[in-house]
């Protein structure tokens, strides 16, 4: 058998492929659920195709014809997110700044200074703060959790949402398209067994908004004031307002 130019391509393509899918799963958290699908499909073709094995290959044979199916369901917010990824991936950055000009970057880096000196107050108060920066996935089914605000972003409001008495200070803050669009939203928590233990609600809640879309999450501490920020299944600890300040340009600049 020859092996050719369009044979390499295919491997290539495929390893790109696994690859992706492999990043997705694992920060998203389904890692193990993922490799749990994948020693199935290789048990399937061992007793299938290599043993031969007719009453255990027909079981799973049956399985099979529904996995697809199956598969979706399971995976779907991880299928979602893939897909919104391979199309605003910055390696076709390069072709959208063609036609986008470049003030339009600059716009986008506006929220991050109010953002940063609202954290950097309520860190020195020790206010608890979770804000959820919306990215390519759109986050309307948990801004409908919480109260519509639809406001400028500015640092005092930041500030007085999250102020304790405040009936919102408990919950996240969205902001989309360079306004606060709600607050007091619900996020879904992760279950990352890898998380400290002593990390509380909000950073679970940061870091599993951050494993189901590509948003961004910025906590403050009630305990400790400390500034943390998740984002792509993972969390960065204890960051000072500087480095918060680079990690959130970068973030944008990417």
């Amino acid at each position: 058998m020859d092996f050719g130019v369009k044979d390499a391509i295919d491997i290539l393509l495929v390893a790109t492929l696994l690859f992706y899918v492999y990043r997705t799963m694992k920060e998203s958290g389904t890692i193990n659920i993922f490799i749990g699908v994948l020693a199935f499909i290789v048990s399937w073709v061992i007793i299938s195709e290599i043993l031969e094995m007719r009453l255990m290959g027909t079981i799973m044979d049956k399985f099979m014809n529904i996995g697809l199916l199956i598969l979706v369901i399971i995976f779907q917010d991880q299928i979602k997110r893939f897909l919104v990824e391979l199309g605003s991936h910055k390696r076709w950055r390069f072709i959208r700044r063609i036609f986008r000009r470049h003030d339009k970057d600059d716009e986008d880096k506006k929220w991050i200074l109010p953002v940063v000196y609202a954290c950097m107050n309520m860190s020195k108060t020790k206010t608890g703060a979770l804000i959820v920066i919306q990215r390519n996935m759109i986050l309307d089914d948990y801004e409908r959790t919480g109260d519509i605000i639809d406001a400028k972003i500015n640092t005092r409001l930041i500030e007085n949402i999250f102020f304790k008495n405040s009936p919102l200070h408990d919950g996240a803050m969205i902001i989309a398209g360079m306004r606060i669009m709600s607050a007091g939203c619900i996020l879904p928590v992760s279950h990352d067994t890898d998380l400290p233990r002593h990390l509380g609600l909000r950073h679970r809640s940061a870091l599993g908004i951050a494993q189901a879309t590509d948003a961004i999450a910025v906590v403050v501490s009630e305990e400790t004031g400390n500034i943390s920020l998740a984002h792509k299944g993972n969390i960065y600890l204890k960051l000072s307002n500087t480095e918060l300040e680079h990690r959130l340009s970068n973030i944008i600049t990417l």
